[in-house]
């Protein structure tokens, strides 16, 4: 049976924000791995900073950024669900879970490689 749609209104809308404020936040509380990904954020916007990098580098800085942090939240939401759908060890599920942690660490060695490429050639700028 279909749901009955309801109705687009701004209080939804904001509602709606709420609750994906309150996935980040919660994502932030379970996760050690998001407190890494956040200290990593802080310090190549500092660095950004610093090394007063181009309008293009902030660009595509700022996409690895959205990558690492939405494929963290993606494997965080994984887990929840793997956890309710199978809470003993299940070894298909303890598939999923590495398979979608493998996903994070593939955007993350990304991320810092798009880092040393921005970076790195600042960096050498200043020291040569």
């Amino acid at each position: 049976m279909l749901e009955k749609q309801t109705k687009l209104t701004l209080v939804g809308r904001l509602k709606s924000f709420g609750y994906a404020g309150n996935g980040i936040r919660l994502m932030l509380i379970s996760q050690q791995n998001a407190w890494l990904h956040a200290l990593a954020t802080l310090l190549v916007v500092v660095l950004g900073f610093i090394l007063h990098i181009t309008f293009l580098e902030w660009c595509l800085i700022t996409l690895a950024i959205i990558a690492v942090w939405t494929a963290e939240a993606m494997n965080t939401a994984l887990e929840f669900l793997a956890d309710v759908a199978s809470p003993e060890f299940n070894p298909l599920v303890g598939k999923a879970k590495d398979v979608a942690a493998g996903a994070v660490l593939i955007t993350a060695m990304g991320a810092f490689f798009i880092g040393v490429l921005i970076f790195g050639r600042h960096l050498l700028a200043m020291f040569a």
